[in-house]
């Protein structure tokens, strides 16, 4: 803290480290180069993260790349936009050999996948579990890591966010 070696008052000095801080980190926010979803799932950056949460990244880790390329993969905060983007369908991608120990996501594909014709399971060998969302043409949009969710978590992420397919009686 050489630069504020002349101030005495300690809030003072917390204010003014806060607003260097606060600067410095500016043009992170001023470069918003987008990434590829697959680009940022590379990076290790998967699922709708929000820019929100970068920016509290960037408080606990003095990491100026890692930050920026959170910052480029990115969702901005708003309620009204993520809330929302639906998917027309989804494909659930896991590992046959890890399901063991998924007993969750094992649940959903035996007693619950049936609700979602438009979400297909894949066995891809050394998969960690994940959906990947897909757009009216069946591209992959997005991808979200779910080794952690709950079968509920899954049911209600589903519904909120993919597209029902109105079946014809």
């Amino acid at each position: 803290m050489q630069l504020l070696t002349g101030v005495k008052n300690p809030a003072t000095m917390v204010t003014m480290a806060t607003a260097i801080i606060f600067i410095a980190s500016m043009p992170l926010a001023w470069s918003k180069e987008q990434l590829s979803s697959r680009e940022c799932e590379d990076l290790g950056f998967t699922g709708l993260a929000l820019c929100s949460d970068c920016h509290t990244l960037a408080e606990y880790i003095k990491d100026q790349e890692l930050v920026t390329d959170c910052l480029k993969c990115c969702t901005e905060d708003s309620d009204d936009a993520t809330s929302k983007i639906t998917y027309s369908g989804a494909m659930l991608e896991v590992c046959m050999r890890k399901l063991v120990f998924y007993p969750e996501i094992v649940g959903f594909i035996e007693e619950e996948k049936y609700q979602f014709p438009s979400v297909n399971v894949q066995y891809t060998f050394n998969s960690p579990p994940k959906l990947i969302l897909l757009d009216d043409e069946g591209q992959h949009k997005e991808s979200i890591r779910i080794d952690n969710w709950k079968r509920e978590h899954i049911l209600q992420f589903l519904k909120e966010k993919v597209k029902q397919r109105s079946s014809a009686i």
